[in-house]
């Protein structure tokens, strides 16, 4: 038997490998709260990949900054 057979992938990018993060329990889409398929993770359907894009790109979701007092005072410091 050929070892390059053996080893060779039945389909292209499908079939996730052995022991792998595919081998875990789906877990909830996080915008419809079905489970999640391997092709998709962590979303369910291309659908709610795309609803969570847009909410992305329509700036509904954002990564809070606090900004510090003392950056400020440093930075007018260095001027003189």
């Amino acid at each position: 038997m050929d070892v390059m057979s053996e080893k060779a992938p039945k389909a292209a990018g499908v079939e996730p490998p052995p022991n792998s993060e595919a081998d875990r329990k789906p877990r909830p889409c996080p915008i419809c709260g079905k489970l999640s398929v391997f092709e998709m993770r962590p979303f369910c359907s291309k659908r709610c990949a795309d609803v969570d894009l847009h909410r992305w790109l329509g700036g509904n979701y954002a990564i809070p900054v606090v900004e510090d007092g003392d950056e400020e005072q440093s930075d007018s410091d260095d001027e003189d």
